[in-house]
C-alpha cells in the first residue's frame, strides 16, 4: 500500500507539473518568448527542482541518521540499564524488530522500555541507599564510631551493581550485622545487669561504675540505643572480673570472721539474743559465693561490724577462759562416761585450776589441748559404737537373767494376781533371751579382738579391758552351773534322808516349826507351807552367785565383785535352797549342768 501511495502521489505530481509547463509555455508565447529562452528558463526550473529534491533527500538522511543514532542510544541505555539491573537484554529480539518496524516506530518502543528501566533503577537505587546506610550505621556501632560516616564504604551509584544477586548479597549482610548487633546488645545488657547486681551486692555505685566504661551504659535499655563496640564490651567484662574478685575477697574475709565469731559463740555461750543482729551473715555464708545476690549482702560496714564483734568477745573471753576450761572438760567427762572410757587425767579440773592461778600456762592452750582431746574421744566414740551395742545387748540379756532368778524364786507367781500373765510372758522372753548368752560373749569377744588388733590397743570398759571382764564373766558363769548341780544333788540327798527318817521314826516336822522358819535365802514361811520374797536378799546364803559384767565396773551392778568375795570366803548353805527353787532352776538351765559354749 506503500508503494501504491508513493505511485498516486508521483502521477499527481507529474500532472500537476505538466499542467504548469504547459500553462508556462502558453505565457511565454503570448510574451513572445524564443525558444532558446524558453530551453533556458525550463533548463533553470528543472535545475532549481533537482535542488529542492536534493535538499529534502539530505534533511530525509539526515533524519535518518538521527533516528538511527537516537535508537542506538537508546538501546545502549537499555542495555546499560539491564546489566546494571541484573535483567538479560534479548539482542536478538532486537534485529528481529529493526526488520519488522521503521526507525521511528522502532524509537517509539525502546522509549518506554528505557523509562520503566530507569524508574526501575531509580527504585533499586534507592533500595540499595537504605540497606547500604543501614549496614554502615551497624558496622559503625560495631566499630564504635556510630556518629562517623565512613567514606571507604560509601555508595557510588554510577559504578554499584544494581542486580538482584547484589542485593541479596547485601541484605544477606545485613541479616548477619542485624543479627550480630542484636547478641551484643543482649551481651550488653547482660554485662550491665550483672555489674548492676555484683555493685549491688557489694554495696558501690552502679552508675559510677559503668559511667566510667561508656557514657550511655547508666540508660542502657534494650528499647534504647546504647553502645555495642567491642571496646564496651572488653571494658564490661573488665568491670565484672574486678567486682568478682573484690566479691570473693570480701566473702572470704568475711567468713574468715564469722568463724572467729561462731567459735567465740560456742565458747562464751552467747545467747540467741546478742546473735540477733549477725543472723544475716549467717544466711550469708550458708550459700556458695555465686549465690549471693542480696542488696548490701558483703558491704565493707558487715564485716567491720563482725569484726568489731570478734574483738569484743575476745577481751571477753580472756576473763572467762577458766570458766571455759571447766565446762570443756565437764564435756569430754561425759563423752567418756557414755563410752565407758578414761578421761586424760592431765587436764581434770583440779590441775587445770592450779595451772590457771598459778599464770605458768596459758589458759587458751589448756582449752585447745582439751578441745583436742574431745575430738579424740568423739572419735574413739565412733570407734567403739558397734561393741558398745553388743554390750547394751548383753547386758540386757543379763538384766533379764536376774529378773528371771527373781521371779522363778517367787512361788505366789502362778497367782491369779493382776499382772501374772505379763510376768509369763516376758519370762519366756527372758528363757529365749538367755538362751543367747553364750553366743552374744564369744561374738563380743571375737568383735573386741578385732577391733584391738586394728587398733593396736586394749578395749578398756571402765579402765578395765574388756575382754577380760568377758573371760570373768564366763568363769563366774561355768562357776555357777556348778553350784546349782551341787545345789540339786545336795537336795536330792536331803529329801532322801528325810524320807528314811520319817520311815524310821514315823514323823514329820510340826506346823508350827514349819511356820516359823526363815529360810537363809530371804523368803519367809508361813502356815500354809508356801514362801514369799522377803524385802531383802541375803547374797551370801543363796547358792547362785551372781556372773561378772560390766556394770560391776560402771556402776550399774557393785555387787558382782563383792559378792564373789563373799562366795569364797563364807560357806554355802545348801540346806537354805527350797525345792521350788531347786525345780525352777531346773526348769531354766535343764536338769543336768551343761558345758559352756565357747
Amino acid at each position: 500500500m506503500l508503494a501504491l501511495g508513493s505511485t498516486c502521489s508521483s502521477v499527481r505530481t507529474s500532472n500537476n507539473c505538466n499542467a504548469l509547463v504547459k500553462e508556462l509555455q502558453q505565457i511565454w508565447a503570448e510574451i513572445g518568448e524564443t525558444e532558446a529562452d524558453k530551453d533556458r528558463m525550463l533548463l533553470e526550473l528543472e535545475r532549481e527542482c533537482l535542488e529542492i529534491y536534493r535538499r529534502k533527500v539530505e534533511d530525509a538522511a539526515n533524519e535518518k541518521a538521527c533516528l538511527h543514532q537516537s535508537i542506538a542510544a537508546k538501546e545502549a541505555e537499555v542495555a546499560m540499564l539491564m546489566a546494571a539491573l541484573g535483567e538479560i537484554y534479548m539482542n536478538s529480539q532486537v534485529q528481529s524488530e529493526k526488520k519488522s518496524k521503521s526507525l521511528k516506530l522502532r524509537l517509539a518502543s525502546v522509549t518506554p522500555i528505557v523509562e520503566d528501566l530507569k524508574l526501575k533503577k531509580d527504585e533499586r537505587t534507592k533500595q540499595f541507599a537504605d540497606i547500604k546506610a543501614q549496614i554502615e550505621k551497624i558496622t559503625n556501632e560495631i566499630s564504635g564510631y556510630g556518629h562517623l560516616v565512613c567514606a571507604s564504604t560509601s555508595l557510588d551509584l554510577e559504578e554499584q551493581d544494581l542486580s538482584l544477586r547484589k542485593f541479596t548479597e547485601y541484605q544477606s549482610r545485613l541479616r548477619v550485622l542485624q543479627k550480630d548487633k542484636s547478641e551484643r546488645l543482649q551481651k550488653v545488657m547482660d554485662y550491665v545487669n550483672e555489674v548492676h547486681t555484683l555493685s549491688s551486692v557489694l554495696g558501690l555505685d552502679f552508675g559510677k561504675t559503668v559511667s566510667d566504661i561508656h557514657p550511655s551504659l547508666p540508660e542502657s535499655s534494650l528499647e534504647q540505643a546504647t553502645n555495642i563496640s567491642d571496646s564496651t564490651l572488653e571494658g564490661l567484662d573488665q568491670a565484672i572480673l574486678r567486682l568478682k574478685t573484690e566479691r570473693k575477697f570480701r566473702y572470704q574475709k568475711l567468713k574468715d570472721v564469722a568463724g572467729s565469731l561462731f567459735e567465740l559463740w560456742k565458747l562464751m555461750d552467747t545467747k540467741h539474743e546478742e546473735k540477733v543482729h549477725f543472723l544475716k551473715i549467717t544466711s550469708i555464708l550458708n550459700l556458695s559465693e555465686s549465690e549471693i545476690v542480696q542488696a548490701g549482702a558483703l558491704t565493707v560496714e558487715i564485716a567491720e561490724q563482725a569484726l568489731a564483734e570478734v574483738e569484743r568477745l575476745n577481751k571477753l573471753k580472756a576473763s572467762r577462759l577458766k570458766e571455759l576450761v571447766l565446762k570443756k572438760r565437764l564435756e569430754l567427762e561425759d563423752i567418756c562416761r557414755k563410752v565407758h572410757i578414761q578421761p586424760d587425767a592431765s587436764t581434770a579440773a583440779d590441775k587445770t585450776n592450779a595451772l590457771i592461778d598459778s599464770g605458768l600456762v596459758d589458759p587458751s592452750e589448756i582449752l585447745t589441748n582439751i578441745e583436742t582431746q574431745i575430738c579424740k574421744a568423739k572419735d574413739e566414740a565412733l570407734s567403739r559404737m558397734e561393741i558398745m551395742e553388743k554390750i547394751e545387748r548383753w547386758l540386757s540379756a543379763c538384766d533379764e537373767e536376774n529378773w528371771l532368778e527373781d521371779y522363778i524364786r517367787d512361788e505366789n507367781r502362778y497367782s491369779a494376781g493382776r499382772g501374772a500373765h505379763i510376768n509369763l510372758k516376758r519370762a519366756e522372753r527372758a528363757r529365749t533371751m538367755i538362751s543367747k548368752i553364750p553366743a552374744m560373749v564369744e561374738n563380743l569377744v571375737r568383735h573386741t579382738l578385732a577391733w584391738e588388733d586394728e587398733k593396736h590397743k586394749q578395749f578398756l570398759y571402765d579402765g578395765v579391758r574388756l575382754v577380760s571382764i568377758l573371760e570373768d564373766y564366763k568363769l563366774t558363769r561355768i562357776q555357777k552351773e556348778e553350784e546349782k548341780k551341787r545345789a540339786r544333788d545336795h537336795k536330792k540327798l536331803q529329801n532322801i534322808l528325810l524320807t528314811e527318817k520319817e520311815a524310821m521314826y514315823g514323823s514329820k516336822p510340826s506346823p508350827r516349826r514349819s511356820n516359823s522358819f526363815r529360810t537363809t535365802n530371804g523368803y519367809q514361811a508361813y502356815g500354809n507351807g508356801s514362801l514369799t520374797p522377803s524385802p531383802r536378799r541375803n547374797s551370801v546364803g543363796c547358792a547362785t552367785p551372781d556372773v561378772h559384767t560390766p556394770r560391776s565396773h560402771s556402776g550399774r551392778q557393785k555387787g558382782y565383785f563383792k559378792e564373789m568375795k563373799r562366795l569364797s570366803t563364807a560357806p554355802l548353805n545348801f540346806v537354805a535352797i527350797p525345792k521350788e527353787d531347786t525345780m525352777s532352776f531346773s526348769s531354766v538351765y535343764g536338769s543336768e549342768p551343761e558345758s559352756p559354749q565357747s
